[in-house]
């Protein structure tokens, strides 16, 4: 049986986790940015998925240069395809999937 402790301890880890993720948008919605920061932030989530998303396709290891996935390169090659002609995430996402799903059943 789990300990009261335990539960309150998760509980508060969630919410030490979740006040620093949460608070900077509710304080923000108040707040006029100048035009040059609005711009910046605009940039904030491409440059936030492009940094996972290349992350992805790179296999690092310690004291070596990164090397190329390169079933998660032929995997994402048509998923940016349908990225490119269709704008719609979900179906960039399925295509994603199917298509590492597929590559990982024949490699």
């Amino acid at each position: 049986m789990i300990d009261g402790r335990i539960l309150w301890m998760i509980f508060l880890c969630g919410i030490v986790t979740w006040i620093p993720r949460v608070l900077p948008f509710v304080f923000s919605r108040k707040l006029i940015f100048p035009k040059k920061i609005q711009t910046f932030l605009s940039f904030l989530p491409l440059s936030i998925l492009t940094a996972l998303f290349v992350q992805s396709l790179l296999e690092i290891r310690q004291g070596r240069f990164p090397s190329i996935k390169l079933t998660e390169i032929l995997a994402c090659i048509p998923a940016l395809m349908v990225g490119y002609y269709t704008k719609d995430l979900m179906k960039i996402v399925v295509t994603g999937v199917v298509s590492i799903a597929l590559l990982r059943l024949i490699l």
